[in-house]
């Protein structure tokens, strides 16, 4: 099968995943095809590595979501900038300390907001702004898939645009 066949499966089951109607041997051939791209894509971003970069474990999409986030000293809006099933970035006005917990709530299309606790875990400063990294902590299962799935359809769309 060719990758135009093994994308159009992997829409199909996407597609199926998302509405709950994958039986069993579905959703095994359906976890198959999404850990093969998810692979095949982070393969891709490892070989852009400068040096120096470590390699990202989980897929992302640059996709912007309105969050608001909770620091100690109280709550920011801002949009996303990156997300995936591990954490997101975004762009906000002040630079916050790495290492501080807060607490977000991230806009997820077509469903409630997705509430986490995070960590920031990197901040790069620039006049105006502070580009900001978060890591998601202990999210549950049906968290981290809804993330997965969101990330997969910004996935699929991209490729779908190519």
């Amino acid at each position: 099968m060719g990758l135009t066949e093994s994308l159009e499966e992997l829409r199909d089951l996407h597609g199926r995943a998302r509405v709950g109607a994958l039986g069993p041997p579905d959703q095994a051939a359906y976890r198959a095809a999404r850990g093969k791209l998810a692979h095949l894509v982070l393969s891709a971003q490892h070989l852009a590595l400068l040096p120096g970069q470590r390699p990202r474990r989980s897929l992302r999409a640059a996709r912007a979501l309105q969050s608001e986030i909770e620091f100690h000293d109280g709550t920011v809006r801002a949009k996303t900038l990156q997300l995936s099933s591990g954490g997101f970035a975004a762009l906000l006005a002040n630079a916050p300390h790495v290492g501080e917990d807060v607490k977000v709530a991230l806009g997820l299309p077509g469903g409630q907001p997705l509430h986490a606790a995070a960590r920031v875990v990197a901040v790069k400063e620039f006049l105006g702004g502070a580009n900001t990294s978060f890591q998601f902590v202990d999210l549950d299962v049906p968290e981290v898939e809804r993330l997965e799935t969101f990330v997969f359809d910004a996935l699929l769309d991209e490729i779908q645009e190519l």
